[in-house]
């Protein structure tokens, strides 16, 4: 038995070992990250050039896609150089860091969905109030907590896993170093450890989730309330999207970590990570904002002086 620390590096197993498989999943997740770059840098880049979309909705819609970028280039670039011969080798470091921004970038988007479902809530509730409501200085102060919160999630989840001891294995069962995979190679996982994961996950999930359901209840009163089926229509549109990924992030996450470590199944967990690690970052700009009339609005004009130039 020897500390994790005095590892050097881990092997990360990957996805696959079918050898038939590697071409086609290198071809599929480059494609899925490309399509992730493009998409949030292409909304933060509408965001900042489009005045008229300076407002608190799309500015935690640009945070989003900030947050959904570092959260795929953190695990997609490693996955895919794991489908190439001979880089499955991470460094302990590396292995560290990967974590720690992992979480971070995690528990950011989970109270950036609480804050965008906030802003949803005064939005349809006290729509005459909103500008009063959702100040500049009110939407930078929930977003620099969500950044704080997340960094110190993330501080507490890479300390309490790298103190254990591993089991003479450095191969994680995994395409990232991840929490539930790093406790399986280790001999000195207690019930503290364990405790810490559900608790601090739970804390977060908990936490923003209470805010979520309450903000969605104010707004189901409030539609309820409106004379217009138009204007029913219209409020229940405007939160649809955030509803729905918000109820496939924290379904992801509630599977993956609110479970014993003796109940995790090595290949379950792997489609459900590659789910809200790679899948959800890409989907996001998609869902939260090219159905939107505003950003294709944006879009479209920018095409349209190109053309002119």
């Amino acid at each position: 038995m020897e500390n994790c620390s005095e590892v050097k590096e881990f092997i990360l197993v990957g996805l696959t070992d079918a050898p038939e498989l590697q071409i086609p999943l290198f071809i599929i997740f480059t494609i899925i990250y490309l399509i992730t770059l493009v998409g949030n840098l292409g909304m933060i880049v509408l965001i900042l050039w489009d005045s008229h979309l300076h407002t608190p909705m799309y500015f935690f819609l640009s945070n989003l896609s900030l947050t959904d970028l570092g959260y795929s280039s953190t695990i997609t670039p490693k996955v895919i150089a794991g489908f190439l011969p001979g880089d499955k080798i991470i460094s302990y470091s590396g292995c560290a860091a990967q974590m720690f921004f992992f979480v971070h970038f995690a528990t950011v988007e989970s109270y950036l969905l609480a804050a965008m479902a906030y802003d949803r809530q005064v939005a349809v509730s006290k729509p005459l109030h909103y500008t009063t409501t959702m100040t500049p200085s009110v939407c930078v102060c929930l977003v620099i907590g969500s950044y704080i919160f997340g960094f110190l999630c993330s501080s507490l989840h890479t300390a309490n896993t790298f103190s254990l001891y591993c089991c003479n294995s450095n191969v994680i069962h995994h395409f990232f170093c991840d929490v539930p995979p790093l406790f399986a190679v280790s001999c000195s996982l207690s019930y503290v450890h364990e405790l810490v994961l559900f608790f601090g996950v739970s804390f977060v999930a908990a936490f923003s989730l209470f805010f979520i359901m309450k903000s969605y209840f104010s707004i189901f009163i409030a539609i309820l309330r409106m004379p217009s089926a138009e204007g029913r229509q219209k409020a229940f549109s405007t939160c649809a999207s955030h509803l729905t990924a918000v109820s496939i992030f924290y379904g992801t996450i509630t599977f993956m970590y609110l479970q014993p470590s003796s109940s995790h199944s090595i290949d379950t967990d792997k489609v459900t990570s590659v789910f809200y690690t790679m899948v959800i970052p890409m989907l996001n700009p998609l869902v939260y904002s090219l159905r939107n009339k505003d950003v294709s609005s944006a879009f479209k004009k920018i095409m349209q002086r190109k053309r002119l130039q």
